[in-house]
């Protein structure tokens, strides 16, 4: 491994975990502008799931009281049923053109939100968005880590506390994840190579999450509602900018 290998490693474990830990999504938005640039789609991919899986057992743990389990349900059952169509297609889809889809779908969300005095909210039950929402981040959460994308910007629209969303996220993006783990493993993608970057990678994580779940416990609902929004914008533009600039 070379200095900027291991350089771009680092810098994409720290930023992965502490966006995880802050928000209880987005290891691999942020995770993945690095890794990308030293490993195959493959490999970045099952490294940013194992790293996202462990880094968010901290953020389970921190709002295990608040989690609604028929909430939950909702999302995460139909996503089961996305991520083997995810797994199949992270062998031949293009990552380039996934990326700046999903990149742009963030970028205008996140300026959408940016523009308005006031956050929308949606209150009235929707179980059927709610289980296409998990079903389409079940997809995603195989294809390249990504299953807390749209879940999240879902549950930007509901009036939910902090602690609500977080209940829901974070452990729907667990469970989705450690599915596509063992459907990788069971493949054979878990090589030498990729345990050993997996070895240098989780410390960093971790330790990085801790300083976001810090930082979260410090913020109000109202703080974590637009600092989501942020997020959104600015790992958009990152994974846009990333892939027409360089």
């Amino acid at each position: 491994m070379t200095a900027e290998f291991l350089v771009l490693l680092a810098l994409g474990a720290m930023a992965g975990g502490f966006v995880n830990g802050l928000a209880g999504f987005g290891t691999a938005l942020f995770a993945l502008g690095f890794w990308l640039q030293i490993m195959p789609p493959l490999q970045a991919v099952v490294v940013v799931l194992v790293v996202s899986v462990l880094s968010g057992v901290q953020g389970v743990i921190l709002v295990r009281r608040s989690i609604r389990w028929p909430r939950l349900a909702r999302f995460a059952l139909p996503a089961i049923v996305g991520i083997p169509i995810g797994t199949a297609l992270v062998v031949w889809i293009d990552p380039t053109a996934l990326k700046l889809v999903i990149a742009a779908f963030l970028v205008l969300y996140g300026l959408f939100f940016a523009f308005r005095r006031e956050l929308p909210a949606m209150t009235r039950p929707t179980p059927v968005i709610d289980g296409a929402i998990g079903f389409a981040g079940g997809i995603l959460g195989g294809l390249a880590g990504l299953s807390g994308a749209l879940p999240t910007m879902w549950c930007a629209l509901r009036p939910w506390s902090k602690a609500e969303q977080r209940a829901l996220l974070q452990p729907f993006n667990n469970i989705v994840q450690l599915v596509a783990i063992v459907i990788f493993a069971a493949q054979g993608a878990f090589d030498r190579e990729t345990l050993l970057i997996l070895a240098l990678a989780i410390p960093l994580t971790m330790a990085a999450a801790q300083v976001g779940l810090a930082l979260f416990k410090r913020m109000d609902d109202d703080r974590f509602r637009r600092l989501l929004i942020v997020l959104m914008l600015v790992s958009g533009t990152l994974l846009m900018a990333r892939e027409v600039l360089f």
